[in-house]
């Protein structure tokens, strides 16, 4: 028996190490591959940028709604091999300003038609691998606080590149910097769903002290706040959702709809006199799918001086998405909406495969050029209506 004993001791010590092995490997490897399998970049040739798009762009105030890059375990502050942004390739590409938002829950079988907010979480699993702490596991508001820690320990790591920006005269001190010459980006914080706020009202306090300005009210599920374009109920905002979207408006935040349920979006254009942002979307007159908001919902938006966020990936663009393609899309934005209402909303590192990536926005503008934009309307759409946007509610 005492033979019997130290073998069985021994398969139980193996199955120990076994396991402990197979965690290291799953916490060393799979955060990568799960990233650069989420976040593609179509391989291509370098795209033609003409001299005069070049030079163009080179004169440009950039800017961008939605990157979803505080999710993936990556250090923002070095050039990655994979995923589409990071501070080195957001100097490639001139940007400016980028709004980095927090995604806290994401439902299994995620898709743009019907979601069950009772589906299994995609992100506790993705918090357990990437070895997140374990405050995150069960909290989305502690997973939103998390993902803006780290966007500040970017900053401290590298200020000479990064500033996070909580107020116009921050935003003010960034274009200061940049005037004089220096590659530093204003970075904003978003909230992609307002269910990190947990239904309580005072969280929104603890999301605006860690530097969040920007708030969506959903995602891809309904939720305390209301219902979502990809949920089941169809829902307006609740009374919940009523008493956020007051505050949000007091203070000097920003109104996101994006994944709004459209009753959500006409729920709040009747309570609100700020200007209201669609961050990330497609235009449904150049790709008519349910993601694009009908263009009159859109040019409803547009008249609260708010902007439409163009993105970059297949499902908005009808799969053209080269930078030739979004140009296209961003023409047509300006015909159904109007040139003071279009901004870029790329949604990089959104779980979107996209074919560029931030460092190649110069072939953007190019395209723009290209396809019969006023060289002031590409100043509008590239930056200038988000900078419009940022200056009348940041405080």
């Amino acid at each position: 028996m005492r033979g019997l004993g130290k073998w069985l001791g021994r398969i139980v010590l193996a199955l120990v190490v076994l396991v402990g092995i197979g965690l290291a490997g799953f916490w060393i490897f799979a955060p990568a591959i799960v990233g650069k399998a989420h976040n593609n970049v179509i391989d291509h040739s370098p795209y033609p940028v003409s001299a005069a798009g070049q030079a163009l762009h080179d004169t440009l105030i950039i800017g961008d709604w939605h990157a979803d890059s505080l999710l993936w375990k990556r250090d923002l502050t070095e050039r990655g091999s994979f995923g589409q942004v990071d501070l080195p390739r957001l100097r490639d590409g001139g940007v400016a300003i980028q709004m980095f938002t927090a995604v806290t829950k994401s439902p299994a079988g995620q898709n743009y038609d019907e979601n069950s907010a009772e589906a299994f979480d995609n992100i506790t699993l993705l918090a357990f691998g990437q070895l997140w702490p374990m405050r995150t596991w069960n909290s989305l508001l502690e997973r939103a606080l998390y993902q803006a820690e780290k966007l500040h320990k970017f900053e401290a790591k590298d200020p000479a590149h990064l500033q996070i920006v909580t107020s116009e005269s921050d935003l003010d001190a960034v274009l200061a910097r940049r005037a004089k010459g220096e590659q530093v980006v204003a970075g904003l914080l978003g909230i992609e769903g307002g269910h990190p706020l947990e239904g309580k009202l005072d969280n929104l306090d603890k999301l605006e002290a860690a530097g969040y300005r920007l708030i969506g009210l959903q995602h891809f599920f309904d939720n305390a706040l209301g219902g979502s374009l990809h949920g089941e109920s169809n829902q307006g905002l609740t009374p919940f959702g009523k008493q956020v979207v007051t505050e949000v408006a007091r203070r000097g935040m920003i109104l996101d709809v994006a994944h709004s349920s459209p009753q959500v979006v006409q729920d709040v254009l009747g309570m609100v006199d700020i200007p209201v942002v669609l961050s990330h979307s497609g235009i449904h007159a150049h790709c008519p799918v349910k993601r694009n908001l009908p263009d009159a919902l859109m040019q409803q938006i547009a008249a609260t001086g708010g902007v439409i966020g163009i993105g970059y990936w297949a499902e908005v663009a009808c799969n053209d998405i080269t930078p030739k393609g979004i140009a296209k899309m961003i023409k047509a934005a300006i015909a159904a909406v109007g040139e003071d209402h279009v901004s870029l909303g790329s949604d990089f590192d959104g779980s979107v495969e996209t074919a560029f990536d931030t460092s190649e926005l110069p072939a953007l503008t190019s395209e723009l050029l290209a396809a019969g934009l006023t060289e002031a309307q590409i100043r509008k759409v590239m930056g200038e209506n988000m900078l419009r946007v940022l200056r009348a509610r940041l405080n």
